[in-house]
């Protein structure tokens, strides 16, 4: 009995097909991978170091209350705080580590630690934000671990960026919102880098017939190529068999075809409104004026009243006593506009003469501080003594 033959199960061909963006090499200059670390993408390393270079660049002032007013405070401890908080640092550069920090590392938490004796404030130490955690004690409180040490919240100056939704003490930064827009912008960068580099991108391509001994091997197409096409002059025209080319001109794929610049912008855009920065600081848009300034009241402003109020309440002991960044520099004003607010306040009265030369940025002329008024430009107090209002009716 013959015996029955097995059936072989027919193997489904393998169908190849190439693909230049699934190659290895395409992948690895295409595509990026991993952890995109905030600090290390320009768009938001731009935003924040505007951000922390405005709140540096503003004096701190120590203000005292008074029955007629706020005055500023000079002694040791406004120096101290407005010069050199950190003896190592000046004041521009400790106010920026301590933006930086809250946006970047410190994921929206900045610590400095004072160092003071018998009572006297001595220095303001920074301290990194991978020496420092923060450990919930219950439902209201914390402490601070700083290598491995705990410390009171009240001893430490704990900067929050925003306050937190489940432990309003702890501040959270604007990682994960922004996760996405770096992933994309760095996205883009490599897209762009691995175009300009590719070699897949011919301008001319040249028809040639296969069936030709010549062309069946690398060695014949690169001597046809500088027997007919390689020429010793810029613009030498080519002489080639008809029967055997033809010379075809192709426009190679750009980046304005992947609509790469718009998703950037895009993308720039939304980093500058997680941020509250102006878009043209990213490059994006033109220069506003009342853009900038906005910016300045709206970001800039509640960021320095935090710092400042933080300060306050950690490092002064009398309720008369406050610290005030000094923001008015940080506007965009031009001089005229300045020159004629002055000269309304100096004519009524408000302002003296050397308080209208310091607000244009003039340094005092005279040690007249007596304030005068409109008409024959007379001291407030010698009003009434104007000759028309002292005339009997008759005259």
């Amino acid at each position: 009995m013959a015996k029955k033959k097995k059936k072989t199960r027919a193997e489904p061909k393998q169908k190849r097909s190439v693909s230049y963006l699934c190659s290895k090499d395409a992948y690895e200059t295409l595509c990026c991978q991993g952890y995109t670390n905030l600090a290390h993408n320009p768009e938001i390393i731009a935003g924040v170091d505007t951000i922390a270079k405005l709140i540096g660049s503003m004096t701190i002032h120590l203000m005292q209350n008074t029955d007629k007013g706020d005055i500023r405070v000079k002694n040791e401890l406004s120096r101290k705080m407005d010069i050199n908080p950190y003896s190592r640092m000046t004041r521009s550069a400790f106010i920026q580590w301590i933006v930086r920090t809250m946006y970047l590392e410190g994921d929206g938490n900045a610590i400095v630690y004072p160092r003071t004796s018998r009572g006297y404030l001595r220095d303001l130490l920074p301290v990194p934000a991978g020496n420092t955690s923060l450990i919930p004690d219950g439902i209201w409180d914390y402490r601070v671990l700083i290598n491995g040490m705990e410390y009171d919240p009240d001893n430490v100056l704990h900067f929050i960026l925003n306050p937190g939704t489940y432990y309003p003490w702890m501040g959270e930064g604007v990682r994960v919102p922004l996760k996405d827009v770096a992933d994309n912008l760095k996205q883009a960068a490599a897209t762009e880098k691995g175009f300009m580099q590719s070699k897949w991108k011919p301008s001319i391509i040249v028809k040639v017939d296969a069936l030709t001994e010549e062309f069946s091997s690398p060695e014949g197409r690169s001597k046809l190529l500088d027997e007919y096409i390689d020429t010793s002059q810029v613009g030498e025209p080519w002489l080639i068999p008809a029967e055997q080319f033809q010379v075809e001109q192709i426009k190679p794929l750009s980046l304005s075809d992947l609509a790469l610049a718009d998703m950037v912008q895009l993308n720039k855009k939304t980093v500058a409104s997680i941020l509250r920065v102006p878009p043209f600081l990213l490059g994006v848009g033109e220069f506003k004026r009342d853009e900038w300034n906005n910016f300045i009241s709206s970001t800039i402003m509640p960021l320095a009243q935090m710092i400042q109020q933080e300060l306050t309440k950690k490092l002064l002991y009398s309720p008369e006593y406050y610290f005030r960044f000094n923001s008015r520099s940080l506007y965009n004003y031009e001089l005229r506009d300045l020159a004629s607010i002055a000269d309304d306040q100096y004519i009524r009265g408000i302002m003296t003469r050397d308080e209208v030369r310091d607000w244009i940025g003039l340094a005092p002329a005279s040690d007249d501080d007596e304030l005068i008024i409109l008409e024959n430009f007379i001291p407030v107090g010698m009003i009434g003594d104007q000759k028309k209002l002292n005339q009997s009716g008759g005259e």
